[in-house]
């Protein structure tokens, strides 16, 4: 019997380090900024991410600045995630590196509100990449003292809105506006009805896209305006969203 009983305990050990050791099905790389009034939305993001990666079996790892992104740092994921990070104050070489993963397909992207935060900056000229990348929009306005609004999904059958409800309330956003609409150089997933703003303060710009996938690039690519306050992830079409956003663009 106590052969039998140390056979049986070597099997299970045997079993738990296998799993233990079982390999991600892909990795994530996200960045996000390390301050500002975005911040509680990228905490929110972390810990649902990382329940996320762990009920799904992938990694994720997390950076707060573009001073370690090259091609050979990006080399090791699947997958980029641009949490309400800007597209300005990168290193020569993350640009470079950047471009070069989303233009060859090495790996899928998805970006999140300050990610059309394209002009000039800070003191930093336009990337003319990012702003090709975006539909080639430029930031013009937002409403700071925030709003909620309507969302209505327009394409239903991409991967990416499956189980998300044809229209969903987001409670909290600082809707912008951009100086044209990206709509004749992007496939439009889904886009905000401004007629539901409350309250109304007047910043509008008509039709209004808040997602979209860039199709011109060989890497699966999703933008998703809402990605400002924490009360997102408490709404299940936003989670459904995000999450099926990941694994479409990792090709998962």
């Amino acid at each position: 019997m106590k052969k039998i009983a140390l056979i049986l305990s070597f099997c299970l050990l045997t079993v738990v380090v296998a799993r233990a050791q079982k390999a991600p099905r892909f990795k994530v790389i996200a960045l996000y900024e390390n301050g500002g009034h975005h911040i509680e939305y990228s905490k929110a993001a972390k810990a649902w991410l990382d329940k996320l990666a762990a009920d799904s079996n992938f990694s994720i790892d997390y950076i707060q600045s573009t001073d370690s992104i090259d091609s050979s740092f990006l080399s090791n994921y699947q997958l980029f995630i641009q949490l309400d990070y800007p597209p300005y104050a990168w290193k020569e070489k993350a640009v470079k590196a950047f471009e070069k993963y989303i233009d060859e397909g090495k790996g899928g992207w998805i970006g999140f509100h300050h990610a059309t935060l394209l002009g000039e900056f800070d003191g930093y000229p336009m990337w003319n990449w990012f702003w090709n990348f975006m539909g080639g929009i430029r930031f013009k306005n937002y409403i700071a003292t925030f709003a909620k609004g309507t969302v209505n999904i327009e394409d239903k059958n991409h991967p990416v809105m499956k189980g998300v409800s044809p229209s969903f309330l987001v409670q909290k956003e600082e809707w912008y506006t951009y100086d044209k609409d990206p709509r004749p150089n992007v496939h439009v997933l889904a886009s905000v009805d401004e007629s539901t703003y409350e309250p109304k303060d007047g910043i509008t710009m008509g039709d209004h896209p808040v997602a979209w996938t860039n199709l011109a690039k060989k890497a699966r690519n999703v933008y998703i305006f809402m990605g400002h306050s924490p009360v997102l992830f408490e709404s299940k079409d936003y989670t459904t969203l995000f999450s099926n956003a990941i694994f479409w663009a990792a090709k998962k």
